[in-house]
């Protein structure tokens, strides 16, 4: 049996500091992907929520709220929270009951409004809570971690400021047409290199920003996308698998990493095991790729996914970058969304922005940012308490 499913419909809420409710853009972002699919909302089956931790109860339980807010139809709901992979998570709850012949229609959807500055756990005494104690014990925002990353890479592979610098460089000028980017400006080395330092040695420029934002995707069955279609885009595979031990890289929000001093190591670490598991369950491989969404928190960790992905050996990120491979033209453009570094992140839509980008590449859709025959997308990201999510997409 296939595992495949049908992507009939995307759309988005363009990313930003709207100052709305997060329901709102979610609301434009269904209707949307619902118009490109040309479904009514009465024909969705299923409604699947990618949870925000920010408002209430999580999302006010995310896929009931939108089914409220779309119009009760008595739809199903399923909601799913799983940090920044709560959007891959869902749709892969809508990829299962499609395959499981459980309904042919699903309306996927993720929204955030998210405050200012830092992300940081909710209010209250949590001493057991990992996320909150590090907070409160060391101080350790994200862009901490993100510097530990950066550092590391420095450390192992000669990498430089200026390397890092020169993602950012390239993330900005593949956002500046595009629409739904929160940040259209181009950047220079030396504006980058000339921004604040938030952790060193990352600064400013090259840390991704907090936003509000909304993506909804519509899956289908293959059998009821070919009557709307001739030629769907589809979704080829989901992964969303977690570290094995030991995990010698650490991860937020941990203190520590485990020890390996007495135990084998696993086959792959944990961020090289997520596409691994998206390729295998596809028969596909990096070789196969005409793009990718990698999630860019910083631009140095950008370096690192090309590694993960399987672009290149560990230590030739820097090569492949400056060669001019992972930018629009090159052999394989990496964020020709122009990434986090664009966008900003809205946690629970992320991951289905990634899906709605590589969609448009695959229809021809893009507009100028388009990366010219492409036929197979990869996204990938990783998150708190691991968690991660890749989809590959094809034509």
């Amino acid at each position: 049996m296939s595992n495949e499913v049908a992507i009939l419909g995307v759309g988005m809420h363009p990313w930003g500091k709207w100052g709305k409710n997060f329901v709102e853009y979610g609301i434009v972002a269904c209707q949307q992907a619902l118009k490109d699919a040309g479904v009514e909302w009465k024909e969705v089956q299923l409604v699947s929520g990618a949870e925000t931790i920010r408002n209430g109860y999580p999302g006010y339980v995310a896929g009931a709220t939108f089914a409220q807010a779309l119009g009760w139809s008595g739809a199903r709901v399923a909601s799913s929270y799983a940090a920044c992979a709560s959007g891959a998570t869902a749709m892969n709850t809508a990829r299962a009951q499609i395959l499981a012949g459980m309904c042919d229609v699903a309306l996927v959807v993720g929204a955030d409004t998210t405050p200012k500055g830092f992300l940081a756990p909710a209010s209250g005494e949590r001493p057991d809570d990992p996320d909150w104690l590090r907070f409160r014990l060391l101080g350790a925002t994200n862009p901490t971690y993100f510097a530990f990353y950066a550092r590391r890479r420095m450390d192992l592979f000669g990498a430089t400021d200026k390397d890092f610098a020169k993602v950012k460089v390239k993330n900005a000028r593949h956002g500046l047409t595009n629409p739904n980017a929160r940040y259209k400006k181009a950047f220079t080395e030396e504006q980058v290199l000339g921004s604040a330092m938030v952790a060193d040695p990352l600064r400013l420029l090259e840390i991704c920003a907090t936003s509000d934002g909304a993506a909804a995707v519509v899956l289908t069955s293959m059998d009821y996308a070919k009557k709307h279609t001739r030629d769907p885009v589809k979704i080829a595979a989901i992964s969303t698998v977690t570290p094995s031990y030991p995990n010698t890289v650490i991860e937020m929000p941990n203190f520590a990493t485990d020890s390996a001093a007495s135990v084998q190591l696993p086959r792959a670490p944990f961020r090289d095991s997520i596409a691994a598991a998206a390729y295998e369950e596809a028969g596909l491989g990096p070789e196969d790729l005409s793009l990718a969404e990698v999630y860019d928190l910083s631009s140095a960790l950008e370096l690192d996914w090309y590694e993960n992905i399987g672009l290149c050996k560990p230590g030739e990120a820097e090569r492949l970058l400056n060669d001019g491979a992972t930018t629009l033209g090159g052999k394989i453009p990496v964020n020709p969304s122009g990434g986090l570094a664009c966008f900003g992140e809205a946690v629970p839509a992320q991951a289905i922005a990634q899906v709605c980008e590589l969609t448009w590449h695959i229809r021809g859709q893009a507009g100028e940012r388009q990366v010219e025959g492409a036929r197979v997308g990869l996204s990938v990201n990783q998150c708190l308490f691991g968690h991660g999510s890749s989809v590959i997409v094809t034509k």
